[in-house]
């Protein structure tokens, strides 16, 4: 099982890496990505890690708002990673519209994974 697990975050974080090199790339161009790009998608890799253990939790907790939360703190680390490493190749980056933005996002994807992922009532 933490095989699975561990397979599950490695190939998620290069993924998701790959995905935001992709839109980047199609954004800014790919001869304009300056390094730091690639190398902060590297990143999502390690990022994946610690948080897949909340995500089994989360589908297991029967409270909405904790739900909620567990599956924030699953997404916080990766998606801000990907978030402000792709927001900050805009000529017009803006930390705190960004940073808006990233908070809006993990609580709208929490919410949605929460209510998707619900556990089964028994009885």
């Amino acid at each position: 099982m933490m095989a699975s697990r561990l397979t599950s975050a490695l190939i998620s974080g290069a993924l998701i890496g790959a995905l935001n090199i992709v839109f980047g790339g199609l954004q800014f161009g790919f001869p304009n990505l300056p390094l730091w790009f690639y190398l902060a998608q590297l990143l999502l890799i390690p990022a994946m890690l610690f948080p897949m253990r909340f995500f089994p939790q989360a589908s297991m907790t029967q409270n909405f708002v904790q739900r909620t939360a567990l599956f924030a703190l699953g997404w916080a680390v990766p998606y801000a990673i990907y978030k402000f490493s792709g927001d900050a190749l805009s000529d017009t980056f803006s930390p705190l519209r960004s940073l808006g933005s990233y908070l809006w996002w993990v609580l709208i994807l929490s919410a949605m994974f929460a209510v998707l992922r619900a556990p089964q009532k028994k009885g």
